[in-house]
């Protein structure tokens, strides 16, 4: 055996391919882990300076229609009020004055996609008339059986609380 006796000249040699497999073993990793996000689009949203002034609403806008249902402690109804207007336990009435207030213009911009109607219903009324309601002031079938909407906009009152 032969022993070589190495001087300060002599050079030492880096392996190359283990740093090589290194390299490409990361990036791999980066390259599998990496999730892909849509951008997200242009943001650049200009606010105005300061607020309007509130003024008078648009007079094509009309105010929220407020049905009131009142029923006897079994349920039974026994008025319906529309704002000012009482059609005792009419749903025909009530129907035919929210068509006369809405009339026959449709589409944006119309008093019928600004129209809305609040119903505040007694508790203990019984939901076949609700549903009597909801009907009379959402819209109708012609003679053609075409569906015409009268108002789309339709929300409850919330509950009151009980006294005691």
């Amino acid at each position: 055996m032969q022993i070589e006796k190495k001087g300060p000249e002599a050079k030492v040699e880096m392996q190359m391919t283990p740093m090589i497999d290194i390299v490409f073993q990361l990036l791999t990793f980066f390259i599998m882990t990496f999730k892909i996000v849509a951008a997200e689009g242009d943001f650049d949203i200009k606010m105005p300076l300061s607020a309007k002034s509130e003024g008078l609403p648009p007079e094509d806008k009309l105010p929220p229609m407020k049905v009131r249902l009142m029923a006897t402690s079994g349920g039974q109804l026994t008025k319906i009020r529309l704002n000012d207007n009482d059609f005792g336990i009419s749903f025909d009435g009530l129907h035919n004055y929210i068509i006369s207030v809405i009339g026959d213009e449709r589409g944006p911009g119309s008093v019928q996609s600004t129209a809305e109607v609040e119903l505040d219903c007694d508790p203990q009324l019984h939901y076949e008339y609700v549903v009597r309601a909801i009907t009379a002031v959402s819209g109708y079938a012609d003679a053609d059986g075409n569906i015409v909407k009268l108002v789309e906009k339709i929300r409850f009152t919330p509950p009151k609380a009980r006294a005691g």
